[in-house]
């Protein structure tokens, strides 16, 4: 009988669920599906596409073979990995720095958060005019140290450190945020009793700390490096892709084919590309981090057996 009424109830949970979760789905899967049958036929913007010419896997062959395409998911993966490293690198660093009780401290933690709080395209135009040739800060800096001015954003030797400078900038304080909350929700009566025994600062951290916040730190690598995978705007603003090439990512590429060179097709085929390499980073991450979460579990069992 209470199984039954049970029942009942998260049936009725379920029917009224129900209308959100279709809106859901539909907005989710029939866009990509639209996305995956227009991929394979030669679209062009302004044309019906019941008079595009199907072309079947052409539209993936020719971005196989194409130079510039393949050259964006080289920017792509070289901006994310760096960014993402040092971003972690940094964040993690500020949240230990500023893991104490201090006077002032919560108004350095503000200041920290600040840059994620700006807007993409507000960031590109800050760091835009920051680089500027003639007015640029740096550039003022370098000629009052007697040095010659750099082209930051002319530059195909400058242009992506330019742009993954802008973007450390903004986002490393999304990796101190997590970290900071990982070090303030970790057991304080390990910590104590470690320095009761002796152990230094930085024994502390390297044998308690930075273990425990492991979990909290492949989570914030894995968000970030998704997130900076689709970077877009702060692109377009400061370089759009240039020069030569040398900061179009895949975002800025889809956005080219669909937009400059007007092929709707090549361009939903690259998308379509791009999500499924997304897709497939995530699977891989989630299963390490599964693997991971799944060993230290074991390990913690053994310990309580032995003990």
């Amino acid at each position: 009988m209470i199984q039954n009424k049970i029942q009942s109830k998260n049936n009725k949970a379920y029917f009224f669920l129900a209308p959100a979760l279709i809106i859901m789905l539909v907005g989710l899967f029939y866009p990509i599906g639209y996305s995956i049958y227009t991929s394979f036929f030669d679209w062009r913007l302004g044309m019906p596409l019941s008079d595009a010419k199907f072309t079947a896997l052409d539209n993936y062959i020719w971005l196989l073979k194409d130079p510039d395409i393949l050259n964006a998911f080289w920017v792509t993966f070289k901006f994310s990995m760096i960014v993402v490293i040092i971003e972690l690198v940094l964040g993690v660093a500020l949240a230990l720095l500023l893991d104490k009780k201090i006077k002032g401290i919560s108004i350095l933690r503000t200041i920290f958060i600040m840059p994620m709080m700006i807007a993409p395209i507000v960031v590109g135009l800050m760091w835009q005019y920051l680089y500027n040739a003639q007015f640029g800060i740096f550039n003022k800096m370098l000629v009052f140290l007697g040095l010659e001015p750099i082209g930051w954003l002319s530059s195909d030797k400058w242009a992506l450190f330019s742009v993954i400078l802008s973007d450390i900038w903004q986002w490393t304080p999304f990796i101190f945020i997590l970290a900071i909350a990982s070090l303030q929700s970790l057991p304080q009566s390990m910590i104590e009793a470690a320095r009761i025994d002796g152990a230094t600062e930085w024994q502390i951290i390297r044998f308690i700390k930075l273990p425990l916040m492991i979990p909290v730190i492949i989570i914030a690598g894995l968000l970030r490096l998704i997130d900076s995978l689709k970077v877009f705007e702060v692109i377009y603003i400061m370089t759009g892709g240039g020069p030569a090439g040398s900061t179009e990512v895949v975002s800025m590429a889809i956005y080219n084919q669909a937009f400059i060179d007007f092929e709707l097709g090549r361009s939903a085929a690259l998308s379509n590309l791009f999500l499924g390499s997304l897709m497939i980073l995530s699977v891989i991450f989630f299963i390490i981090i599964k693997i991971r979460l799944h060993k230290k579990s074991a390990r913690q069992e053994i310990r309580h057996a032995a003990s």
